[in-house]
């Protein structure tokens, strides 16, 4: 099994979960988050006359733990919809996950998922 992050532009967030859902990704967990990357933030105005820089910008971090042989078609999915081709668009991090169990029944592995 494995563990996909995505750090992502949260205008994405609705596109990226509605497609992972109708592919049968329904479990998920979303943060609301800031960082920063090679953007390094951005230069705002305030009242059109100071500029000051915000370097941790707001995003989102969504983890999905899918099956290995799931991974590519989640790393698409989120390839293709979070993506606007600009700067910041976000990363896409693989995880390796040693077990699952699910609290409520005990399963474990991948009818845990």
């Amino acid at each position: 099994m494995k563990k996909v992050e995505a750090i992502i532009r949260a205008e994405r967030l609705d596109e990226v979960k509605n497609t992972l859902a109708a592919e049968g990704f329904l479990g998920l967990t979303v943060y609301e988050v800031k960082g920063r990357g090679r953007q390094k933030g951005i230069a705002l105005q305030w009242r059109g006359v100071k500029e000051y820089r915000v370097d941790l910008l707001p995003k989102i971090k969504l983890e999905v733990v899918v099956e290995d042989k799931d991974v590519e078609r989640v790393v698409n999915i989120l390839r293709e919809k979070a993506y606007t081709g600009k700067v910041g668009d976000g990363k896409i991090f693989i995880l390796p996950v040693d077990e699952v169990i699910r609290i409520r029944t005990g399963e474990t592995g991948k009818d845990a998922i």
